[in-house]
């Protein structure tokens, strides 16, 4: 059976703790979309892990972990991941490490377009992390780019590159910041033995795996309001990252899907550039980044914080229908004397309000909020083992985002250790 771990808003809400929790009681974790430009952060017996392009699942000794072929594969960050967590004692990671042949890479071209292409935009980019990502898709649409089976198994594979950065050269103006063609063909052609013992066959690996019962684990990359149709475009990431991008990037049986979590912040931040109804610029906001370590984990980027937008989260349900949820970072909230939860969007001309999520920038930039204010706890909730132990008003506040969105909060995180999540019974 599987279990999909999905971000409700714009991601960052700490799906990588939940995952980290789940992966040790699964046989397999896997990956099925994004790239390097995810960010996961696993704190675990006082050591920290940033996976980026590896599932988190490494950190448990009896699961094995597999890059699905809807991931791109950024090859020097999978080696050099591969060694940092392996340099900080995770044994075995390589026996228990495999990549579909099917992946496609994300080329340091990639990059070099991408960071090209988001200084001619000027002030209106859309905020990429600079790591390629909507290239190396968009190569994989035009299908100009190389996949992992031909790195592995054909000698013509640079002239696909060739041909790429001929092409780049061409729409974007000629220089690509230093880029050198024949040194990363060279690159790649060194790795290339080094990776044939973690390429597979993943439809083979899949279906074997779900014939014989095992319990799979999808480990989501960013999140529902990010994705490239559902989110708030054209500010969003370049693949699916939803609930059907995952089936998309997997070849998982539908029919064994037995759980879709959604990960939730207990307030909403966002990395990039892009509408963001509750952002706050004054003191709210300081309070959040600085309490919240909010810290891009792939850029260091300073995130933009605001109040939990319950509106966009109801969206994000009716997109991917989730099972139950993980409300994390509620101690962030523990010293602020009252604590506002977007409800409703007005329209700005009119005033009335707006019964679905915008699917224009421009207007979902533009709403006015309409927000309920409700009591803070001012309690330290840190390390708290039980829901009933929680303040009153953290329970209420809990309650309150279950009844809005229809579906139940099962595990609660309250502090940044992997012990800091409670478990609640629903």
């Amino acid at each position: 059976m599987s279990t999909i771990v999905l971000g409700v808003q714009w991601g960052d809400e700490g799906k990588g703790k939940l995952c980290d929790i789940l992966s040790s009681e699964v046989q397999i974790c896997a990956r099925a979309t994004g790239g390097r430009n995810c960010g996961h952060t696993v704190v675990t017996a006082g050591i920290s892990y940033d996976f980026h392009m590896l599932p988190s699942g490494l950190l448990h000794p009896t699961t094995t972990n597999l890059i699905g072929p809807g991931v791109v594969l950024h090859v020097p960050t999978f080696f050099s991941e591969l060694a940092n967590i392996e340099g900080k004692g995770v044994k075995n990671a390589q026996p228990r490490l495999k990549v579909s042949t099917r992946c496609a890479l994300n080329l340091d071209l990639h990059a070099a377009a991408d960071r090209l292409r988001e200084g001619q935009l000027g002030k209106k980019n859309i905020g990429t992390t600079g790591k390629g990502i909507g290239p190396a898709y968009s190569s994989k649409a035009e299908r100009s780019t190389v996949v992992l089976a031909d790195l592995l198994d054909d000698e013509e594979f640079g002239d696909r590159i060739r041909a790429m950065e001929r092409d780049y050269k061409l729409r974007y103006g000629g220089d690509l910041a230093g880029y050198d063609v024949e040194a990363e063909i060279k690159e790649l052609e060194n790795f290339r033995e080094k990776l044939r013992p973690f390429a597979i066959d993943d439809i083979e690996f899949i279906e074997e795996a779900q014939q014989q019962g095992k319990k799979i684990l999808i480990e989501g990359a960013q999140s529902a309001l990010l994705d490239n149709t559902y989110g708030t475009w054209p500010f969003v990431t370049s693949t699916s990252t939803t609930f059907g991008g995952v089936m998309a990037g997997l070849n998982l049986d539908y029919r064994k899907v037995e759980s879709v979590i959604g990960v939730l912040k207990a307030y909403c931040t966002r990395v990039g550039s892009g509408p963001f109804p509750t952002e706050d610029f004054g003191d709210v906001c300081n309070k959040l980044q600085e309490i919240g370590h909010e810290f891009g984990v792939t850029t260091g980027r300073r995130r933009r914080c605001g109040w939990l937008d319950l509106v966009s989260a109801k969206y994000s349900q009716h997109v991917n229908h989730y099972d139950v949820l993980n409300l994390t970072k509620l101690d962030i909230l523990d010293t602020f004397e009252e604590i506002r939860v977007a409800v409703a969007y007005e329209h700005p001309d009119t005033g009335n309000e707006i019964t679905s999520f915008p699917a224009s920038a421009k207007l979902l930039s533009r709403v006015k909020v309409v927000y309920k204010t409700m009591k803070g706890w001012n309690t330290k909730t840190t390390g708290t083992k039980s829901f009933d132990a929680l303040p009153k008003e953290a329970q209420e506040y809990i309650i309150f985002i279950e009844d809005f969105l229809g579906v139940k909060i099962k595990w609660i995180g309250c502090g940044p250790k992997r012990e800091d999540i409670l478990v609640r019974s629903i």
